[in-house]
């Protein structure tokens, strides 16, 4: 079990921006008979998506979640010395997508800038690596960038998926200041469960051909998806959820000695809202501690975390407050952090 502690290390300001383009989950409805779609949505709790536009990236979505916060906040770009970009659908195969936003961003040629390529999980382990660099002597400030297109990743046609997924992009400074304190992490992987949520071809085991995108009909009920398909089992997936991440979450507050009455909020991944309800059930939590934007953002994969803090914590976050945030899904990778807040500056959200 990697548990981590860090000092004084904290987030200062977050912001967000989303495609302009509003999906009506029971509107969409181009490959599947109406009632059909009625019922996915009600069960799955998720009414509105934004899918990018022709031509927009997951780096277009941070860009301008960065330059919204960057003003607001009116940070001087010279004071960033890390750029770390964390996604799975990144502008190319190379070069990395934050070298790019370094250069697009006007950030010195000094900073440090690298992708992390994880999926549910990865806004905290993003977040776990940023506090580890700024625990470094002379570093100033840090940029996490996060930003997922999955709509791009999954088929219309798999009604197993198509009704979950949406595009965000979200910014975050983490500087140093004492009155952060301690922050904890719990990081956590099991790769004998990557077949649970997968992409089988497009990669470099099994390249594209003609074949891989080629769509084809999947299983008994009349899905459709090409091997370039994301797609994920649902059932073994909550599965995993009801085994591993109650139990994460008791050990990282035992390791941080807290309990779930010291916290001021719970935000988890926004998978869907049964699974956000059995989470808050399960920890006996109130209800107001636990902020969903999954109704109107859909599944963004790693972005779900803090895009639901800038969504639904806006003016919630002044003074101090302590958050737990929790992201768990492919590959298997799950990951938790007890952080603390002191009047975080959070942007009124970016469409884009």
């Amino acid at each position: 079990m990697a548990l981590l502690e860090f000092k004084n290390i904290g987030i200062t300001g977050m912001a967000a921006a989303v495609p302009k383009n509003v999906i009506n989950n029971y509107e969409y409805t181009q490959y599947f008979p109406a009632e059909d779609v009625k019922d996915i949505v009600d069960k799955v709790g998720i009414f509105e998506r934004r899918f990018a536009e022709e031509g927009t990236c997951a780096s277009d979505l941070c860009f301008h979640a960065a330059e919204k916060l960057i003003a607001d906040m009116q940070i001087d770009k010279s004071e960033i010395d890390v750029l770390v970009f964390v996604s799975q659908t990144a502008d190319y195969r190379m070069p990395a997508t934050a070298i790019i936003l370094q250069d697009r961003l006007g950030l010195n040629k000094s900073t440090i800038a690298f992708d992390v390529s994880l999926g549910c999980s990865g806004f905290v382990y993003g977040l776990s690596i940023v506090y580890s660099f700024m625990q470094q002597q002379g570093l100033r400030k840090a940029l996490l960038l996060d930003g997922e297109t999955r709509s791009r990743v999954y088929s219309p046609k798999d009604r197993k998926t198509a009704f979950l997924f949406g595009d965000g992009g979200i910014a975050a400074i983490i500087e140093k200041n004492e009155a952060f304190g301690p922050s904890w992490f719990s990081l956590n992987s099991d790769g004998s469960k990557s077949s649970l949520i997968k992409m089988d071809a497009g990669g470099y085991r099994n390249p594209s051909t003609p074949e891989t995108l080629a769509e084809k009909v999947v299983d008994e009920y009349g899905n459709i998806r090409s091997d370039e398909h994301g797609y994920m089992n649902g059932a073994d997936v909550f599965n995993f959820v009801l085994a591993e991440i109650p139990k994460d979450i008791k050990n990282t507050l035992a390791f941080s000695g807290k309990d779930t009455s010291a916290l001021d909020f719970f935000v988890f991944h926004q998978a869907n809202n049964y699974m956000n309800e059995y989470l808050q059930k399960k920890l006996k939590l109130e209800a107001e501690k636990v902020p969903s934007s999954v109704a109107k953002f859909g599944n963004t994969s790693s972005v779900s975390i803090p895009l639901t803090m800038v969504s639904e914590l806006q003016g919630k976050l002044e003074g101090e407050k302590e958050l737990y945030l929790c992201g768990f899904g492919v590959g298997m990778s799950w990951a938790s952090a007890i952080i603390k807040t002191k009047d975080c500056h959070i942007s009124d959200l970016v469409e884009v």
